[in-house]
């Protein structure tokens, strides 16, 4: 029987196995939330990038540009990093490269490897889970965390992921994330008020985009890295 397992910082990566595994990369406050919703909302595709300066040259090539760093809007982007920007469907059939603090570098550090890369948020959980339900390759979770720490969010997800695909793991960490979910799912806003990245968000004034990234089963789209390209499924 296939397996799951998580990761709890792209900082441990190279003590996990990629190579043939589906790896789903989660970054929950804003990055992974952010690409679910702008897809589900009409956005073309989304080019991940690791570099600010590259990340703006595809303005050039008349592609929409969005730039978070330290939960802000980077200087000269069209957009930053709010899932919100994308809710009205203003964005639809628009090309976006995407550079942000964690998310995009998690990607870029298992893409080579990975049978399939994911993207996951408590937006699109069920649906996910319910994808790769039927799908027979080892998965491995990894939480985007903060500058390479660990942080709450991207772990409350990978328990809440694992107890909805009901799959065998012999991991502490998936183990130990599916108790805390199991303690905080009846108050997941209230339990993640006093987690470190919804605090820098809060001193930005972000208060609804930690409310809608926290919103279960918004949509129903998969998202999928294919040709560098995140598009849906």
């Amino acid at each position: 029987m296939s397996t799951i397992e998580t990761c709890l910082s792209p900082e441990l990566i190279h003590l996990h196995q990629i190579k043939g595994k589906i790896v789903v990369v989660v970054d929950i406050f804003r990055a992974s939330s952010t690409m679910v919703t702008a897809l589900a909302n009409g956005v073309q595709c989304i080019l991940p990038v690791r570099d600010l300066e590259q990340c703006r040259a595809y303005k050039k090539e008349g592609w929409k540009i969005a730039g978070e760093r330290n939960g802000q809007q980077a200087d000269g982007f069209d957009l930053g990093n709010s899932p919100l920007a994308y809710t009205n469907r203003q964005l639809s059939g628009e090309k976006i490269a995407m550079t942000t603090t964690n998310g995009t570098r998690a990607i870029s550090l298992v893409q080579n490897e990975a049978s399939e890369v994911l993207i996951g948020a408590f937006l699109n959980i069920n649906a996910l889970a319910n994808y790769l339900k039927a799908v027979n390759n080892d998965i491995l979770v990894v939480c985007a965390g903060w500058k390479g720490r660990f942080n709450v969010e991207d772990a409350l997800f990978a328990g809440a992921f694992s107890m909805a695909i009901g799959r065998k793991h012999e991991c502490d960490a998936t183990l130990a994330m599916e108790a805390l979910f199991k303690s905080s799912k009846n108050n997941l806003a209230g339990f993640l008020q006093k987690a470190s990245h919804a605090k820098r968000l809060q001193n930005h004034h972000l208060e609804r985009d930690i409310e809608f990234c926290l919103t279960l089963n918004q949509y129903d789209e998969i998202v999928i890295l294919q040709n560098n390209l995140l598009k849906l499924k």
